[in-house]
């Protein structure tokens, strides 16, 4: 088996939920792959200067380093590790994150260029990435779906007398939150009984925002802060919908969790979302920022049973295929 550094944010903040870092690593390392990380470390130049300092130390013990790569401050961490392995000749692979990097690669194609065109391959966790990268000139791509371990996803079909709606993210602008606050406003005009439960921490400092407005408008909303996946997954089970709000998303972990739990999902149709779920097949997409769109889909599922279960059934069904024992034989590929 290789031996494998991997390079990410493995911060275990109370700002930040799982990051991919920390749930490949573990998954590879349960497989036989030794694996060496960087970088925990809150402060951003400690983070960076860690981080080549790993590749240093480990230039004559590693094979191959993975380096997640995002269109914010981590692009940079990208760009000068996969730098400096290219001055030690050390094979590296960026892993292709965030719905906004096909952004970065227009402000900033020869710095994209740098990073992608002499890595040994470049992995897409959607094929959203993927064809954006290919649009872009950037060829070497391969499709290796996030994993889950399916497994610990207990199927549940909830009824649903009243809509229980479950928002599971980073309180951040770019995944909107504020609009679940708002879908619960015009759902209580029809649904007085309708709660919402949101989940996740405060990222960028929007929750004190969020939390006044629910109290201007009268409503009752719990905010749990940071959970384990352990915790937020039994939490679920006393919820009935699961919403995504976002402005710019990829394949997020929340939505592919929430369609293995059997959560028929609402989601907006931004980034790699219409790549994830098949409108009306496996959920329901609708228009950002659109609110009453919001409430006739929430309206739709909790009346056409029909349409419930054939949402839930075929999204458990399709998430299946994203378990490790499916995609730990891509990874060996890759890796290869």
């Amino acid at each position: 088996m290789k031996n494998v550094l991997y390079i990410g944010n493995n911060l275990k903040s109370k700002k930040s939920n799982i990051s991919s870092i920390q749930t490949l690593g573990p998954l590879l390392e349960s497989e036989g792959y030794t694996v060496f990380y960087a970088s925990s470390k809150n402060n951003k130049i400690l983070r960076l200067l860690d981080m080549l300092s790993r590749v240093l130390k480990l230039k004559n013990t590693i094979d191959v380093v993975l380096i997640d790569t995002y269109s914010t401050h981590n692009f940079y961490y990208a760009l000068l590790v996969s730098q400096l392995c290219r001055v030690l000749k050390i094979a590296y692979i960026p892993i292709l994150h965030g719905g906004n990097l096909p952004s970065r690669l227009k402000r900033n194609p020869k710095l994209s260029g740098l990073i992608f065109n002499y890595a040994k391959h470049n992995v897409a966790p959607s094929l959203y990435l993927k064809n954006e990268f290919e649009a872009f000139g950037f060829h070497d791509i391969i499709y290796v779906p996030n994993a889950i371990k399916i497994e610990a996803y207990p199927f549940n079909c909830n009824t649903i007398e009243y809509p229980k709606l479950l928002w599971v993210r980073s309180f951040s602008e770019i995944y909107n939150p504020t609009l679940a606050i708002s879908i619960l406003s015009e759902l209580k005009k029809t649904e007085p009984e309708a709660k919402l439960c949101m989940v996740g921490p405060d990222a960028d400092g929007s929750l004190a925002a969020i939390k006044q407005r629910v109290f201007d408008l009268n409503l009752n909303v719990e905010f749990t802060g940071k959970l384990t996946k352990q915790e937020w997954i039994s939490r679920s089970k006393d919820f009935n919908i699961f919403i995504n709000t976002t402005n710019v998303d990829n394949t997020p972990m929340s939505v592919i969790e929430a369609m293995a739990l059997g959560m028929p999902v609402v989601s907006t149709n931004v980034g790699g979302l219409p790549f994830l779920i098949s409108d009306k097949t496996d959920g329901l997409l609708v228009l950002p920022n659109d609110v009453e769109a919001f409430v006739n889909a929430i309206l739709k599922i909790k009346t056409d049973t029909a349409l419930r279960a054939q949402l839930v059934l075929n999204a458990r069904q399709k998430v299946e295929s994203f378990s490790w024992k499916t995609i730990k034989p891509q990874w060996d590929a890759v890796l290869s």
